[in-house]
C-alpha cells in the first residue's frame, strides 16, 4: 500500500536555471515548494545561452517555451571558422528546425530566469537565504534542511546548488568531485554594436575558441575559451584587455565587438566538470539536479538544457501529492533515466574540448581539415550526429523514462 501523503513542502536549494525549473515543475505537479537562494538577488551569472530543441520541449512542459521563443533571435546560418576568417563549416538554421522540429535559439540567461520566476507563485523564491542539508531523510522520515528561518522538514529536497554542491559532498563524500578541464572562459554582452555581425558562430584557434551570438534588443553575446592554468587571472586584473590581447587580431567582427564591450561586464570563469559520474543522482529524500549532478564543459551548449530536462523528468517521476509521501521509487526512476544520458553528454562535451585544446600547428591543421571535410557533408548527415541529444522527448507524469 502507498504510504500516507506528506503535507510537508518541498525545498529547492539553489535559484539558478535548474533550481527554478525544478520549482516550476514541482509546482505544476501540485507540490508546495520553496526555493532558497544564497545570493541577495537573482542576477544571473553569465550572459547568454543556447536553447536546443530538447530544452525547448522541456520548457514547453513548464509553460514558458512560447515566451522564450518570442524573445530569441534567429540567424539564417551559423558556422565554424579559423581565426583567419576561413570557413570550415556552415549550417542552415532552418535545416535544424526542419530536422528536429525546433531551432537552436540564443537567449540572454536573464530572460530564462525571469520567465521561470514569473511563472511561479509570488514568494516561492527566497533570496539571501542560504540553505544546507542537515539530514537526507528516508522512506520513514522527512529530510531536514537548515535555513535562515531555522531547521525545516521537507517531503523532498532538490539540490541545485551548483558545481561545488555542498549537498553532493554530503550525500557522496567519497566522490572525487569536479576536475579542472584545462580551460578558462570569458563572457560578455555587447549592447547596440555599430555594425551588427553578419558572421555568426564559433572561431577555433589553437587551444582557444571564440563565439558570436546575436541576442534580442540589438545585443550580441561574445564568449571565449582558452587553455590556461586553473585560477589564473589577467596580470592587471583587466579581463576585457585580456580578451583583446587574445582575440583582438582574429577575424572580423570579433575585434570590433570586443572593443565595444563594457569592461565591467566581462566575466571570467574556469571550467570544471564532473567527468567521474556519480553512482546515483539521489539519496534518501534528496535529488541532485543540474551542475550539482553532472556539471559539464560548455562545448556542446547543453549545461542549462540538461538541467531543465532534469527538472521535467524529476517532476514526472513523482507520484501525485495525494498518493504517497515516499519519493524513493520516483528518485530511483529519476536516476535511471538521467544518469546514463547526462554521462554521455558530459563525455561528449569533454571530447569536443579535446579538439579545441589542440595547440600544435600540424595538429590544428589536421583537425581543421577534418572539420572542413565534415562541413561539406549534407546537412542531414551532420544533423544526425546531434540526434541523440536533440531528439529527446519529455516524459509523461508517472513515466520518467524519455527517449
Amino acid at each position: 500500500m502507498p504510504s500516507t501523503p506528506d503535507s510537508r513542502p518541498a525545498i529547492v536549494i539553489g535559484g539558478g536555471i535548474g533550481g527554478l525549473a525544478a520549482a516550476l515543475a514541482l509546482h505544476r505537479r501540485g507540490v508546495q515548494v520553496t526555493v532558497h537562494e544564497r545570493a541577495a538577488s537573482l542576477e544571473p551569472v553569465g550572459a547568454g545561452l543556447a536553447l536546443a530543441p530538447n530544452a525547448l520541449r522541456a520548457l514547453d512542459v513548464l509553460g514558458v517555451g512560447g515566451r522564450l521563443r518570442a524573445l530569441a533571435v534567429r540567424h539564417p546560418a551559423v558556422g565554424l571558422r579559423r581565426p583567419s576568417g576561413r570557413w570550415l563549416a556552415r549550417t542552415d538554421t532552418e535545416a535544424v528546425q526542419r530536422h528536429f522540429g525546433d531551432p537552436v535559439l540564443a537567449v540572454a540567461r536573464a530572460e530564462v530566469i525571469a520567465a521561470l520566476v514569473d511563472a511561479l507563485p509570488p514568494g516561492t523564491v527566497r533570496t539571501d537565504s542560504p540553505a544546507a542539508l542537515h539530514d537526507p531523510g528516508d522512506a520513514h522520515a522527512p529530510a531536514r534542511v537548515d535555513t535562515p528561518d531555522g531547521r525545516c522538514e521537507a517531503s523532498l529536497v532538490v539540490a541545485a546548488d551548483g558545481i561545488r554542491s555542498a549537498t553532493r559532498a554530503r550525500l557522496f563524500p567519497y566522490h572525487p568531485g569536479p576536475r579542472y578541464s584545462g580551460f578558462t572562459t570569458w563572457r560578455t554582452v555587447v549592447d547596440h554594436p555599430e555594425h551588427p555581425p553578419a558572421a555568426v558562430g564559433e572561431i577555433w584557434g589553437r587551444g582557444a575558441l571564440a563565439g558570436i551570438v546575436p541576442l534580442a534588443a540589438e545585443r550580441v553575446y561574445v564568449y571565449g575559451a582558452a587553455l590556461a592554468p586553473a585560477g589564473q587571472r589577467a596580470a592587471d586584473g583587466d579581463e576585457h584587455a585580456e580578451m583583446l590581447r587574445r582575440y583582438g587580431r582574429w577575424c572580423a567582427p570579433l575585434p570590433e565587438l570586443l572593443r565595444g564591450a563594457d569592461a565591467s561586464r566581462v566575466l571570467r570563469n574556469d571550467v570544471w566538470a564532473l567527468t567521474d559520474p556519480l553512482p546515483a543522482f539521489h539519496r534518501g529524500r534528496v535529488a541532485l539536479l543540474g551542475d550539482a549532478a553532472h556539471a559539464m564543459s560548455p562545448f556542446q551548449g547543453q549545461g542549462a538544457c540538461q538541467a531543465v530536462e532534469d527538472a521535467v523528468v524529476l517532476a514526472a517521476a513523482l507520484p501525485a501529492p495525494h498518493e504517497s509521501s515516499d519519493p524513493s521509487a520516483a528518485f530511483d526512476a529519476y536516476s535511471a533515466a538521467r544518469l546514463p544520458r547526462t554521462s554521455r553528454i558530459v563525455a561528449g562535451s569533454h571530447a569536443v574540448g579535446r579538439l579545441v585544446a589542440v595547440r600544435s600547428r600540424p595538429g590544428a591543421l589536421l583537425r581543421d581539415s577534418v572539420l572542413a571535410a565534415a562541413g561539406r557533408l549534407p546537412d542531414r548527415v551532420l544533423l544526425d550526429r546531434s540526434a541523440p541529444t536533440y531528439t529527446w522527448q519529455p516524459p509523461t507524469a508517472g513515466d520518467p523514462v524519455a527517449s
